[in-house]
């Protein structure tokens, strides 16, 4: 590598630009857009997560490694046997946001222009699909009006069902930027929990879980009853006005009804509805907490409806603006991922789909919408689904009722999976596993949560037999018969096509129209910049959308929903919220093996006020049994006053992979918004017991225990790796006999329970403390002594250190505990983050941990007080 590379970050939608020098050591772009060279503690430790253990590198046919020819005839043939017995409905298709836009739009073509069904979804539908219905309704078109820079111009951010600290730390820190040059942007956070976001709110509204459409319709009625209604811009460019005030008249949008519907007092309710009014540059960020509900298309368009009526659209600082959460979520939404959709922004209407089949010369095009996410798991279970080729994603893992999805996965006649590991939940199960190229190797498009095109670029060739998707499902298309429709041979091939495709026959009814991008040379679209969409001639078009007033329906005008709150009656129990670690992705198949980013939460965790874990009985549990109809999981209880009593908060990232317990979504009903298909993740009810231990140990060594109990988990350290044992049936003497029953080990009592130490050729090969809770015990002290020749000296001080207590990471770039940053501001009397900063350095390379490091000196303040008095 003679020169750097600008590439994107695979992460989250914000899409940051990536620079990778001549060593390969990626870092952030600051002519990109997105993140002027920002980047999060995830894209910081891009190059750790390449190294990769146990890497998929060729394919397999039923366990036997096969060449691609091999596994290509196998595929094509057994998909031609399933169409004929069949039709073409038995074939499915499941991609991700993981995948790049040229990867999407091959299988999309594939599956529904010439196998003939709309069987193709992605995991977008699992976060965004809620978001985009909303876009359609109002907008006529999945068109995200705002832009990034509308964060510096806004007065008033109102953040909903978002700890964007957590999940788009750059652009959190984007937030923080324009607050500090702007001190009267006002910031609102909306969430049931006191999330890092929520907590450097101006005003936090902790409402009730699933109230958020009676919230936002109660702000559209205070818009009406206040007369800050912008007749104009409704009376010029907005339609259902008579509708949606017929609604809103009803009296449980009164402020009292709303107030006691969502949990909030009447003064912070008109707080926030005075704030509204009084900040024409209103933002509104909205992510999970809004898409993730049984009425998330509502929840989204009542958002949507709020703008509108104040004309708080197309404007500097002014929009509703869905975060997307995966890197190219929204570039699979412009080709067609979703099974609702055709590609470029079209549906199935009759001309749409002759538009489609006449550009694809096609006479197989699907003729209707194909099964959603959670309806292709049922179709596999009635046997209609006979194969399922999955893309990049972990299904097994990520969706709702998982224990159901894994049986239905594993009852599949054909499954295939296209990945980087052998070893996630979904590949496990698979009869044909093919070795994808991975982030660093593949080379295409990705559009970001602002409509931004950037190029991902290859920096390093693709290991063994690994493949783009794209090439993959080529290979398969041509086998099938199709080579004329997919003679592609590079990803700038497919580039074109699809950017012909969004400008063929669009009268300008469709703002996605990248067509002057359709004649880009090989050596344009390897030297591309970022551009957001729609474009000025091939340069990027306008930051925000709608400036004009002028929507992409047929009469030009935006959509207002009408919409009334469902009274669904839930079971007793806590209500299980869920949600992501600001240092992991997904299920972790792509970050669980980086040490550093495995530290600040090294188990799967309950997070409960300390009023809930004790009206539970729950306060002294080591581990608490979470369960309900759907299943059941084991996970460590944490106080955490940040939650509301009677709520519980679970990460999603678990998996077998890295847990027997955590993987939460088993206990997450399968069902969802019936407008979007999105699946309800946080609004389920489980009930808490305490689990009574027989015995529990900390396995610490560079291979796994020859026998695991009934719970584990296990994380990567510096050094080999440690496992966290427990067990609810076996005794500690039963236990010790089988973990230690292969090679020599000496032993060492301690207070409270043993330490023992495996000897191969004087060496130390492995560590077990036995008897001690392994989440009190700092493992990588004794992790360092791994392959040294045994000094007694040197192990009782390791083990000291180790029995000192186990402190999180907070700050994983210098991989700083909370421990350590506690004793510093306490002996340093430490008041302002900058002279931390000076200090540790916490805080000063990727800035994702700001946020903690701000709460951590308010906690401490009153300490420091208290010792001087």
């Amino acid at each position: 590598m003679t020169a750097c590379i600008h590439t994107t970050c695979p992460y989250c939608g914000v899409g940051c630009g990536v620079k990778v020098d001549s060593q390969g050591v990626p870092g952030g772009d600051a002519g990109h857009p997105a993140n002027l060279g920002a980047l999060c503690v995830k894209g910081m430790a891009l190059g750790e997560s390449q190294s990769l253990p146990n890497r998929l590198l060729y394919p397999r046919v039923n366990g036997e490694q096969v060449d691609w020819p091999g596994a290509v005839d196998h595929i094509a043939r057994r998909f031609g046997e399933l169409v004929e017995r069949h039709g073409p409905g038995a074939i499915a298709f499941y991609g991700s946001g993981q995948m790049l836009t040229e990867d999407y739009y091959v299988a999309n073509k594939l599956m529904k222009g010439f196998i003939g069904s709309a069987n193709i979804d992605t995991n977008s539908r699992l976060c965004m699909s809620s978001a985009v219905a909303a876009h359609q309704h109002a907008f006529g078109e999945d068109a995200v009006p705002a832009s990034y820079e509308d964060i510096d111009q806004a007065e008033l951010v109102v953040i909903v069902g978002a700890n964007t600290a957590w999940t788009h730390p750059v652009l959190f820190r984007r937030l923080e930027a324009a607050k500090a040059a702007n001190p009267h942007q006002q910031w609102v956070v909306i969430d049931p929990r006191a999330t890092a976001t929520a907590q450097q709110a101006d005003l936090h509204l902790a409402i009730t879980p699933g109230s958020d459409l009676v919230l936002f319709n109660g702000l559209a009625r205070h818009i009406l009853d206040s007369n800050r209604l912008d007749r104009h811009f409704v009376e010029r460019h907005v339609a259902g006005f008579d509708e949606l005030q017929r609604q809103l008249s009803a009296s449980e949008y009164r402020p009292e009804t709303v107030a006691e519907a969502t949990g909030l007092s009447i003064a912070r309710l008109e707080r926030f509805y005075q704030l509204f009014l009084d900040h024409p540059k209103t933002l509104t960020l909205f992510c999970m907490g809004i898409n993730q509900s049984l009425q998330g298309t509502l929840n989204a368009g009542a958002i949507i409806n709020c703008h509108l009526l104040t004309g708080r659209i197309g404007k500097p600082g002014a929009a509703p603006f869905s975060l997307t959460g995966q890197p190219n979520a929204m570039g699979g939404r412009e080709v067609g991922g979703l099974a609702n959709q055709l590609a470029a922004h079209m549906d199935f209407a009759p001309a749409n789909r002759d538009k489609v089949a006449r550009f694809w010369n096609t006479d197989r095009l699907a003729q209707a919408p194909g099964h959603k996410a959670m309806d292709m798991i049922a179709a596999i279970e009635r046997g209609e689904i006979k194969a399922l080729w999955v893309m990049g994603t972990n299904p097994a893992v990520s969706l709702p009722d998982s224990d159901r999805a894994r049986r239905a996965l594993a009852s599949c006649e054909l499954l295939i999976v296209s990945d980087i590991s052998p070893n996630t939940d979904t590949a496990k199960l698979a009869q044909v596993l093919l070795p994808a190229a991975g982030w660093g190797e593949k080379d295409g498009t990705v559009t970001n949560s602002a409509r931004i095109i950037s190029r991902q670029r290859p920096f390093k060739p693709a290991p063994g037999a690994a493949r783009p998707d794209w090439w993959a499902l080529c290979q398969v298309a041509r086998a099938m018969g199709f080579e004329q429709a997919f003679a592609f041979e590079s990803a700038a091939d497919i580039f074109r096509e699809h950017a012909a495709l969004t400008g063929f026959e669009n009268g300008g009814e469709r703002l996605f129209d990248i067509s002057a991008l359709s004649t880009l040379s090989n050596a344009e679209f390897d030297a591309m910049t970022p551009r957001s969409w729609p474009l000025s001639g091939k340069e990027g078009g306008p930051a925000r959308l709608f400036a004009d007033g002028r929507f992409s329906t047929p009469d030009g005008k935006a959509r207002l929903r009408s919409a009334q709150p469902s009274a669904a009656v839930e079971p007793a129990g806590l209500l299980l919220n869920t949600g992501r670690l600001r240092d992991q992705w997904h299920t972790m198949s792509r970050t669980g093996h980086v040490a550093r980013l495995m530290a600040a939460a090294t188990e799967p965790q309950a997070q409960l006020h300390p009023d809930t874990l004790a009206a539970l009985g729950l306060e002294r549990a080591e581990l608490i049994k979470l369960h309900n109809e759907q299943g059941r999981t084991l996970v460590r209880p944490v106080a955490d006053p940040g939650m509301a009593p009677g709520q519980v908060f679970v990460p999603m990232h678990w998996s077998e992979e890295f847990s027997a317990g955590g993987r939460i979504n088993d206990l997450v009903e399968a069902r969802g918004c019936a407008l979007s298909g999105q699946p309800a993740f946080k609004q389920n009810r489980v009930q808490a017991t305490p689990v009574e231990l027989q015995w529990q140990a900390s396995w610490i060594a560079t291979e796994a225990p020859a026998r695991l109990p009934a719970w584990w988990s296990r994380r990567p350290l510096a050094q080999g790796e440690c496992w966290s044992l427990a067990d609810l049936d076996t005794s500690a003497a039963e236990a010790r006999a089988a973990l230690t029953a292969e090679g020599s080990w000496l032993d060492w009592p301690l207070p409270q329970g043993r330490l023992l130490v495996n000897l191969e050729q004087g060496k130390i090969a492995g560590l077990l403390l036995l008897g001690l809770s392994p989440w009190h015990i700092n493992p990588e002290p004794l992790a360092t002594l791994l392959g040294t020749a045994l000094q007694p000296s040197l192990l009782l001080g390791q083990l000291s250190q180790a029995l000192a207590g186990n402190s999180r990471l907070v700050c994983s770039c210098w991989s700083l505990s909370e421990e350590q940053i506690r004793r510093a501001i306490a002996q340093n009397e430490i008041t302002e983050l900058p002279r931390l900063q000076q200090l540790l350095k916490c805080g000063t390379r990727c800035g994702s941990c700001v946020p903690e490091l701000k709460q951590l000196i308010a906690v401490c303040q009153p300490r420091l007080q208290e010792e001087k008095i």
